[in-house]
């Protein structure tokens, strides 16, 4: 639910552009980390990624966890960010 609500906030509230998403080869290391800072999440729109990096873990349901994934920028190839991935299901 939060994460539907945080889409549909990020089409209404950013350009086109922006709402469509970030292919993060376009920012440095630094300038992604500042960008995911400064907006609370972005969509990052790279084939082997598209899904929505957080700055922290308020940003996930309460079914999901903060995991970390890498994605390419324009000075590194492995450039880690936080998203939101479904907690593992405990079964005794």
């Amino acid at each position: 639910m939060k994460r539907s609500a945080l889409i549909l906030a990020a089409i209404a509230f950013s350009s086109s552009g922006f709402a469509a998403g970030v292919d993060s080869r376009a920012y440095t290391y630094n300038g992604l980390h500042t960008l995911v800072e400064a907006t609370r999440f972005v969509f990052i729109n790279y084939p082997s990624f598209m899904d929505f990096v957080v700055a922290n873990s308020s940003y996930c349901t309460s079914g999901e966890m903060i995991g970390l994934r890498s994605v390419p920028t324009s000075d590194t190839r492995e450039c880690p960010v936080n998203y939101c991935r479904k907690r593992p299901s405990t079964t005794n």
